[in-house]
């Protein structure tokens, strides 16, 4: 009983943390609400598009600072599952959920937020920092060769959810829930670039 109660204190704090989307509170400051302008995303591509590098860096800093948090707070609720050798933080994973779903449906901007995609990539960091690496390394390069962070982004995602299934990992089956939920978070919210990307109509990243 206090485990469940641990991790439903985990989802809801990581929720409230994530659900301050740091995309619409600069927007505030620039007297912009980037969910009205470029993609209407809350989220680092367009604040970059819309408001430019120092606005895209704070934001870049706040998604990432949030799921870092949110981690921590599940960490220190130490709610582990064991399965032979493996072994995870359980409350982490639902802290960590609950920061991407709240980034993405941020309960204090009438649930319209980004993407989530930079906050998982926070979260997978304290996770599993060696598939956080993987991801990062494999959208950095589909990135650079496509300039299309939208594919980078969904390719990372789907090969985290799929890779997190090598029993040589030494994760429990919560954190294969965890990475397809994720998986299947970010490819959801990116179901407009998907289409956008078979009809070669998806805008480019300039570097």
């Amino acid at each position: 009983m206090i485990d469940i109660l641990k991790l439903f204190a985990a989802l809801a704090s990581g929720y409230l943390l994530g659900s301050l989307n740091t995309a619409v509170f600069v927007g505030k400051i620039y007297r912009k609400d980037i969910r009205s302008h470029g993609s209407k995303n809350a989220g680092l591509t367009n604040t970059l598009r819309v408001l430019g590098k120092t606005a895209a860096g704070i934001v870049l800093a706040g998604d990432i600072l949030k799921g870092i948090i949110a981690c921590i707070i599940g960490l220190y609720l130490s709610v582990y599952f064991y399965s032979g050798e493996a072994r995870d933080c359980v409350s982490l994973l639902a802290a960590g959920a609950g920061a991407v779903i709240g980034h993405n449906w941020p309960v204090y901007f009438n649930f319209k937020g980004g993407k989530g995609a930079l906050t998982a990539v926070a979260v997978l960091f304290m996770v599993d920092w060696i598939m956080g690496l993987f991801c990062l390394v494999i959208f950095v390069i589909i990135v650079a060769l496509t300039r299309y962070v939208s594919l980078g982004t969904v390719c990372a995602t789907l090969l985290a959810a799929i890779f997190s299934f090598i029993p040589i990992l030494g994760h429990t089956f919560y954190f294969n829930i965890f990475t397809s939920l994720m998986a299947f978070i970010v490819i959801f919210k990116h179901m407009e670039n998907i289409q956008r990307l078979l009809s070669k109509t998806e805008s480019k990243l300039r570097f």
